[in-house]
């Protein structure tokens, strides 16, 4: 039996937002035994990540990257960029999500999620402003 619903995530700008906790709820609220997990966003200048949630370094240090390796469109480096109607941040931020997944499928057993002891499951968002993220959970 499949179950679904969608969680709202509200962002502060470009950055990493772990959403592990309310993913568990979900699937324990379900009652699923053995099953798998689709999460998926319905937007399109963010992406998901399943990363180390133990260390905040370690999402610094992806966001500073990413930045580097894609910056804003007033960069020179990005002259070429014609979609810039919605500001600097907008084409980066759709090329990020398209480099990086805008779906996750994590197994579940015996009702939990099969992550990785130090794993979490978070939204990157792409842009500079504050957004509210639609995030779909699927059970099947």
């Amino acid at each position: 039996m499949a179950s679904q619903t969608r969680l709202n995530i509200s962002t502060r700008g470009q950055g990493l937002y772990e959403f592990t906790d309310e993913v568990c709820s979900f699937v324990r609220e379900s009652g699923a035994g053995t099953a798998l997990l689709t999460v998926f966003v319905r937007h399109t200048s963010c992406s998901l990540l399943i990363q180390e949630n133990a260390d905040p370094d370690v999402q610094r240090d992806l966001k500073a990257f990413f930045q580097r390796l894609i910056p804003p469109s007033n960069d020179p480096s990005m002259k070429w960029v014609t979609h810039t109607m919605e500001g600097p941040d907008d084409m980066p931020a759709h090329i990020k999500a398209a480099l990086l997944q805008t779906s996750l499928s994590v197994p579940i057993a015996d009702g939990e999620l099969l992550l990785g002891t130090w794993q979490g499951i978070y939204l990157f968002e792409h842009r500079d402003h504050s957004h509210r993220r639609e995030i779909v959970l699927h059970i099947a």
